[in-house]
């Protein structure tokens, strides 16, 4: 295996903008990449210019020292090593399991004991060994999305592709989904790209986490580090929930991060200051507190474990808290914030 490489990579359908725009990033070899954005931001078209279905108009992509693609020359999809995972599953309906998962050995050439043998290890890996001789319509949806995984593995390839594999499950299979791809991605040590519009599935399942818009590349982190210092008012926005406020203070401070007596100090203070800074407060940071800044309840979600509140600010300003007690709408909520992140 190597790293795959994607080198100021861009495609332009000709509608006027580019779907893809100079876009550089490293995927780590054995790393598990998700490319997370609205609908359109062109995560989808940088999946399939990696698979080989669409060729680059500007830039290359590599893996390794190996030239995949570039504008004047791509190598097809089938030379590349690479396996794919599709939101529909992409099973043959007439063939039974077994058979979808070893029909890449039979197209490079494997049969007999070697090939039976690969198909049985691969089933066992997604737990589905006793299926084998099951057609996939009599199989759950989840089922369905781990003999398509089961068919990547069957050729140990050095890139596994998803494309949006759980939009179609519902919230407990995703859950359990997401459970498999972790166990997938340890087991078959293969580079892993995930397109996703959904935060908390690239939270939960990647190493590293790529947020895109509008063709643009915007920041790659952990995810960890990319919740809780996102660059920028779109990212911070787009991961997690929370709320950007707008307070004075001077754009060149060295220190990003603020705690609640700095904070307190900025919020309280009386006239208007030159500068202003967008400030990312996450709702687990907002707390109740007597002697904190007194705010108005306007809306509360219970969410079963706890109540989901948005409180409007003096200012007008709004932020999002949680609360495990019962909270009424148009009632005075005084909270501190805890930690801020200057964005």
């Amino acid at each position: 295996m190597a790293k795959l490489i994607l080198n100021h990579l861009s495609k332009d359908f000709g509608t006027g903008r580019a779907a893809v725009s100079a876009l550089s990033l490293d995927v780590r070899e054995g790393g598990f990449l998700a490319l997370l954005g609205p609908s359109g931001c062109g995560k989808t078209t940088v999946l399939r210019m990696i698979a080989g279905f669409e060729q680059p108009t500007d830039g290359s992509i590599h893996l390794g020292e190996r030239l995949l693609a570039d504008a004047e020359k791509q190598l097809p999809p089938e030379r590349r090593n690479m396996a794919m995972v599709f939101q529909s599953y992409a099973l043959w309906p007439h063939m039974n399991v077994a058979d979808n998962v070893g029909y890449p050995l039979k197209v490079r050439g494997i049969s007999g004991e070697r090939y039976r043998e690969k198909v049985h290890e691969a089933l066992s890996t997604v737990r589905l060994a006793d299926y084998a001789s099951r057609r996939p319509a009599d199989l759950s949806g989840g089922q369905r999305q781990r003999v398509a995984l089961a068919r990547c593995l069957v050729t140990s390839p050095d890139v596994v592709l998803l494309d949006e594999p759980l939009a179609n499950l519902d919230r407990h299979l995703k859950k359990e989904m997401e459970e498999t791809f972790r166990e997938f991605h340890q087991r078959s040590g293969a580079t892993m790209v995930y397109v996703t519009h959904d935060q908390s599935e690239a939270m939960a399942l990647a190493t590293d986490v790529a947020v895109m818009s509008e063709g643009r590349l915007l920041q790659v982190a952990a995810p960890a580090e990319i919740y809780a210092r996102p660059e920028g008012r779109l990212v911070g926005s787009l991961i997690g929930q929370g709320a950007i406020l707008s307070l004075p203070g001077p754009a060149d401070t060295k220190s990003r991060s603020f705690d609640w007596p700095a904070l307190r100090a900025i919020m309280v203070a009386d006239g208007a200051a030159a500068t202003s800074v967008d400030v990312l407060v996450r709702p687990e940071d907002v707390v109740a507190d007597g002697d904190g800044i007194v705010c108005r309840v306007e809306s509360v979600l219970y969410e079963g474990e706890r109540y989901a509140l948005r409180l409007v600010l003096p200012d007008g300003q709004t932020l999002r808290a949680y609360s495990r007690d019962a909270v009424r709408s148009g009632e005075t909520f005084s909270v501190a914030i805890r930690s801020a992140w200057r964005l």
